[in-house]
């Protein structure tokens, strides 16, 4: 569901959007990430090198690479379909999904904080998995359909299935692979779907999300482990059940569990901190000893009076006193050296209008799911058009440091 789901799972730890936005679905907006391009060559070349040659040896290489490109776009849309349906389910009960990426271990469903009842939490946890069952029960159907009345020879089941179409061949392969897609996201890990829904039931038994979420990581973690070391076993020569065996399958599965591990532990330390955080307002956890920069201050200058010396990274913008944008180190590149001297601040900043801001009641758990979500270091706290301060990610963990002991936030 939610935000970080291998083949479509669980929940947010990837640090902001990225990849190319194809378009939207009921008001949510899809972006497809460049590592989705790694998922779709290994299935094309998967199917196109091994299954489609072995199930019908009398296609020509152009039919064989066309209906396995064609299977792997159509896999990639079946886990578009369960991400779709972990936000629409979600949104009915009150959990807000904006956007939803396609990458390299399958689906992310931006939330924007975690449900708030641990019913909503289990019905939009099992939406996911039950779309991808069905879709499983709708593409084998459908493969009878379009195949027609088939006598199987037990003896020889890949003989009948030769005398099929390209059509017929994808949606009989389709059928399985969603049916596993959604058998393994109902593993009880977190992230994965699965672990979600142990999450929602020790929440509601409890009433503690904190404790349900320690819980379903840890089961998330030792999953996570399980699959490195199945994957190590694979790639020495060992054939482990359901997995199978052979060091490319066997890399694939270790970094599946390398990526559920990590997840696991961003999930919950993400948990933990909103936790914390609890009703903090932005305003508590900002730096108020800012520099701010006039709009018609020369590049040069920037440099020579406030930069050099200092640590600072990030410049207001305040003509005024509003604030007109923001200017960060990463902006001066822009400008080449001998054209510092005429080139003004306003021509480099991020004016006002295209800034993410807060305001000074908006909480500290916001302000940090903004910072992670849009892949920005500052967020300027705003009230009337005047800056108030700056909220960074450093200054948040360095509040809980100071006021929790920080346990681990920092790794």
């Amino acid at each position: 569901m939610s935000d970080s789901d291998p083949a479509g799972s669980g929940e947010r730890p990837q640090p902001g959007v990225h990849g190319v936005r194809v378009g939207r679905i009921a008001g949510i907006v899809i972006t497809l990430d460049w590592s989705l391009l790694i998922i779709f060559a290994l299935i094309t070349l998967a199917l196109a090198g091994g299954l489609l040659p072995a199930w019908h040896p009398d296609w020509g290489p152009v039919t064989v690479f066309l209906t396995a490109a064609a299977a792997a776009v159509l896999f990639l849309a079946s886990v578009l379909a369960h991400e779709l349906a972990h936000a629409l389910v979600g949104r009915q009960l009150g959990v807000t999904v904006r956007h939803i990426t396609l990458f390299v271990f399958g689906g992310m469903a931006h939330m924007e904080g975690e449900p708030r009842t641990w019913r909503a939490e289990l019905g939009m946890a099992l939406a996911g998995p039950l779309m991808s069952l069905a879709l499983a029960a709708a593409f084998l159907a459908l493969a009878g359909v379009v195949a027609g009345p088939m006598d199987i020879d037990p003896e020889d089941p890949v003989k009948s299935i030769a005398g099929l179409g390209p059509v017929a061949t994808v949606l009989l392969w389709l059928g399985p692979v969603n049916m596993l897609l959604g058998l393994f996201n109902l593993v009880p890990g977190f992230p994965l779907d699965g672990g979600r829904v142990l999450r929602a039931l020790l929440w509601g038994l409890t009433g503690d999300l904190l404790a349900a979420t320690r819980w379903a990581a840890g089961a998330g973690r030792l999953f996570g482990w399980v699959l490195i070391g199945s994957g190590f076993a694979m790639i020495l020569g060992a054939h482990v059940p359901m997995l199978g065996s052979g060091p490319v399958a066997g890399l694939w599965i270790a970094l599946i569990g390398w990526f559920l591990n990590n997840a696991a532990i961003m999930s919950l330390r993400r948990v933990v901190v909103e936790q914390w955080l609890g009703g903090v307002p932005a305003s508590r956890v900002m730096e108020r000893d800012f520099v701010t920069v006039p709009p018609d201050l020369s590049v040069r200058a920037l440099i020579d009076e406030h930069l050099i010396g200092t640590s600072r990274r990030v410049f207001p913008v305040v003509e005024q006193g509003r604030l007109a944008g923001l200017v960060c180190l990463a902006d001066l590149g822009k400008v080449a050296p001998e054209a510092q001297a005429r080139t003004t601040v306003a021509a480099l900043m991020t004016p006002l209008a295209e800034l993410k801001v807060l305001a000074p009641s908006d909480k500290a758990g916001e302000a940090l799911d903004r910072l992670t979500e849009h892949g920005v270091n500052q967020l300027p706290v705003v009230e009337d058009g005047r800056l108030l301060g700056l909220v960074s990610r450093e200054d948040i963990l360095t509040w809980l440091a100071v006021r929790r002991g920080g346990v681990g936030l920092r790794s």
